[in-house]
C-alpha cells in the first residue's frame, strides 16, 4: 500500500507540475529559482477559508482548489498583468484522506495550465482544523505597465466586463478570471484605473474612489444584474444584490470618453457595459430610473473581529 503522507503528496503534486521559461528551479528544493524578465513584477495573496469562502459540503474539492487559484489569477487581471508562477500552502483537514488533498491540488491544476501558470512551490500541512488554503501568485506587467486603482479621472466613463450579484448560487466557485479580457483591455485602450469586483461592487467602487480622489454616479437602467441576483429569495432587491453581494469577479474599469466610445465601437470580444461616470464631487450616488439620485453606502463583505 503506498505512503499517504505530506512527502509522497508533495511527490505527486512534483511530477504534474509545470515548467516555464524562467523557472530555473521548482519544487523540490528548500526555495524555487526564479530570473525574472525584466518586466516589474506583480505580488498577491488570498487566504481561503472553510465556511467562509467555501462549504466543503456543498462543492467538490476541485471547485474548492480551483477557486483558490481563481481568486488570485483575478487580482493580477486586475492590474492588466501576466500571470506566471504560483506558491500554493493548505492545511488539510486529516480525517479527509489523501485523495481528497489530490482532487484539490488537481483543481488548481487544471485552472494554472489554463492560464500559463507554474506552480512552483509552497507548503502542505495537516490537523484536525478546518480547511485553509493560501495561493501566493506572482506575475508580470506588460510592456504598458500595470494599472492601478489610483487614475480615474473627471468625466471617464465606468465600465464593468458582466453581470453582478447573485454569486452564492455558484458563480463564486466557477467563475473565470479576466485576465485574457484585461490584456486586451490594456492593449484597445488607456486604462486610466481598474479593481476586480471581490468584495461587491459598492465596496470595490468606493476603494478605486478612494484612491483616485474622485466621485462617481452609476445608471441603474445600465447595471448588469445576474440571473442569480434575480432568483435570491432573500427580501432583498436584485439591484442590492448587484450593488453588495460580493464575489462577481468582474472587472471595473475607467476609461477616457472616448476611449468608451472606442470600446463601443471595436469587435475586440471583450463584454464591457457602461455603468457610470467619474466625477469630481465626491462620494457614489446611483440615478434610478425615475431620475431620483439615491447615495450608494460602501456596503459589500468586509471580514470583521
Amino acid at each position: 500500500m503506498p505512503d499517504h503522507n505530506e512527502l509522497a503528496l508533495i511527490d505527486w503534486i512534483r511530477q504534474r507540475a509545470a515548467s516555464a521559461p524562467s523557472l530555473q528551479l521548482g519544487i523540490g528544493d528548500d526555495c524555487a529559482v526564479w530570473q525574472p524578465s525584466g518586466s516589474p513584477l506583480l505580488f498577491t495573496t488570498d487566504v481561503l477559508m472553510e465556511d467562509v469562502d467555501f462549504r466543503v459540503v456543498e462543492t467538490t474539492p476541485q471547485l474548492i482548489g480551483r477557486k483558490a487559484m481563481a481568486v488570485n489569477l483575478s487580482d493580477i487581471a486586475a492590474m492588466a498583468g501576466r500571470p506566471i508562477a504560483a506558491l500554493v500552502g493548505v492545511a488539510l483537514t486529516k480525517s479527509r484522506g489523501f485523495e481528497f488533498a489530490k482532487h484539490l491540488h488537481e483543481g488548481m491544476q487544471l485552472l494554472s495550465e489554463e492560464f500559463g501558470v507554474a506552480i512552483i512551490g509552497g507548503d502542505t500541512n495537516t490537523w484536525d482544523g478546518p480547511l485553509v488554503i493560501s495561493v501566493t501568485l506572482i506575475g508580470e506587467a506588460t510592456e504598458r505597465g500595470p494599472v492601478r486603482r489610483s487614475g480615474a479621472k473627471p468625466g471617464d466613463w465606468l465600465f464593468v466586463t458582466g453581470p453582478l450579484g447573485g454569486s452564492i448560487l455558484g458563480h463564486h466557485l466557477t467563475f473565470t478570471p479576466r485576465v485574457r479580457e484585461a490584456l486586451e483591455l490594456h492593449r484597445l485602450v488607456d486604462l486610466h484605473a481598474m479593481i476586480d469586483l471581490s468584495d461587491g461592487l459598492a465596496a470595490d467602487l468606493h476603494h478605486l474612489l478612494d484612491e483616485s480622489g474622485v466621485g462617481a454616479t452609476l445608471f441603474e437602467d445600465s447595471l448588469p444584474v445576474s440571473e442569480a441576483a434575480r432568483r435570491m429569495t432573500d427580501g432583498r432587491s436584485s439591484l442590492e444584490h448587484a450593488l453588495s453581494d460580493g464575489e462577481d469577479f468582474e472587472l471595473l474599469f475607467a476609461v477616457s470618453p472616448s476611449d468608451g466610445e472606442k470600446l463601443f465601437a471595436t469587435a475586440s470580444g471583450v463584454t464591457a457595459t457602461r455603468i457610470g461616470e467619474i466625477e469630481s464631487q465626491p462620494g457614489c450616488r446611483i440615478q434610478m430610473r425615475d431620475g431620483s439620485l439615491r447615495d450608494v453606502p460602501r456596503g459589500g463583505w468586509e471580514h470583521s473581529f
